[in-house]
């Protein structure tokens, strides 16, 4: 037998369907962001990142026009098996020579270069508006601020952002999540929380108000716990955008799992919103004592995630998208490591014996369950993740890395 025969075979005396699993899996779209690729930069502003955002290092080789940007993308994207999406933010307009848009007046026409790539490779795109590294952000602070003028430059901003997501949905046919997120808050104690966050309500408010289709466009709404400058308060924090997105309907609560405290676990949040919402949005990172947007890895809280998303039936309830941003390594290699990682825990979390875990539990079986649990974890899914691979036509092993490395040395060792 080959090591996938023998491994099928195995998993079959457990009950899974391994052939089953891997043709699931093909079907669940991924949404691989792009500011990996140039370390947050965007193409509209030669400002420093600002608001909260942070990069560290300084490999050689970063994307620094569209065109590199789209050839790194395709590069990470042939070496990674699964459907993909792709994750744009507003600040990624592209503008033609001696044309130029500020973010509050961006319009369709700055991102056809965008939809004409997501359509060429088939599939979607979601979207961001970018409330940071602006001169427009004052004092910290965006759709919260005090003042009108401000306010109003954002606002206008996420409505220019709920057009261009409408065009990304009709140009594709394939839905267009817009996750609003916006790092307003105070460095120090504050004399008035209330008053910014329902500036922040009624601004959202405003942006959802632009006409769309919510079959087409998915607006979210992400929290976070604290940012760089804004440790002693956040405007948006979970208990703002959980309450928004329950009230407001067809604007989904997207949890990003590095925008909480170190000890609170979104794999132990996404069953408790699937018992309110039809659909929820997540950003997948790895937090590292705080928001630190590592490379996500296929560890604890990365398999954890996905069993909950596999187990809740829920891989046609939650959009999911990449969110890291790492300067210190090969960008490609981020790229890749970090979604094969989520695709290796979904492909597990599709090969546990879920049901019958469950009714263990449910019968109170719980020394049994334990040893399940853990006999679980012995299985050969190494086979399993080569097989998804060779089918999908992509290295299974470190032998990508060979391609990255072979990139590097003809193509990214050669940008200034």
């Amino acid at each position: 037998m080959s090591g996938y025969e023998e491994a099928k075979k195995r998993y079959a005396a457990a009950g899974i369907d391994t052939d089953a699993a891997i043709a699931r899996l093909k079907t669940v779209p991924v949404s691989l962001h792009c500011w990996q690729g140039d370390d947050v930069g965007g193409f509209d502003s030669k400002d420093a990142l600002s608001g909260g955002i942070l990069t560290t290092g300084n490999y050689p080789g970063k994307a620094t026009t569209p065109q590199q940007l789209m050839q790194d993308i395709d590069k990470a994207m042939s070496l990674c098996p699964g459907k993909k999406k792709l994750n744009l933010h507003a600040s990624y307009a592209i503008f033609e020579p001696g044309e130029f848009a500020d973010r509050d007046k961006l319009e369709s026409k700055h991102f056809k270069k965008w939809a004409e790539y997501a359509k060429e490779r088939k599939m979607g795109i979601d979207f961001n508006p970018t409330f940071f590294s602006h001169p427009m952000v004052k004092d910290g602070l965006t759709l919260s601020s005090p003042d009108e003028k401000v306010r109003r430059f954002w606002i206008d901003h996420g409505r220019a952002c709920i057009r261009i997501s409408q065009y990304f949905a009709e140009e594709t046919g394939i839905p267009c999540v817009m996750n609003i997120w916006a790092g307003d808050g105070f460095k120090d104690v504050p004399a008035d929380r209330l008053g910014p966050r329902m500036r922040y309500k009624e601004a959202f408010e405003e942006i959802l108000s632009e006409p769309h289709d919510p079959a087409l466009v998915k607006p979210c709404v992400e929290s976070k716990v604290f940012g760089i400058g804004v440790e002693s308060f956040t405007a948006g924090s979970s208990e703002f955008t959980l309450s928004f997105a329950a009230s407001h309907p067809g604007c989904l609560p997207l949890m990003d799992n590095g925008h909480y405290h170190p000890q609170e676990f979104v794999s132990d949040k996404i069953s408790a919103l699937l018992c309110f919402f039809p659909e929820l949005a997540l950003h997948i990172t790895r937090g590292v004592r705080w928001d630190s947007d590592h490379v996500v890895l296929f560890e604890d809280e990365t398999r954890e995630m996905a069993k909950e998303v596999v187990r809740n039936g829920a891989l046609d309830r939650i959009y999911m998208a990449l969110d890291f941003f790492d300067a210190s390594i090969n960008r490609i290699s981020a790229w890749t490591v970090g979604f094969s990682s989520w695709q290796k825990a979904l492909l597990n979390a599709l090969c546990l014996p879920n049901a019958q875990l469950k009714k263990l539990q449910d019968e109170g079986r719980f020394t049994e369950l334990m040893v399940m649990q853990e006999e679980a974890k012995m299985l050969p899914f190494a086979a399993v993740w080569e097989r998804y691979c060779e089918e999908e036509g992509v290295p299974a092993g470190a032998e990508w890395l060979k391609e990255v490395k072979k990139y590097e040395n003809d193509v990214l060792s050669k940008r200034g």
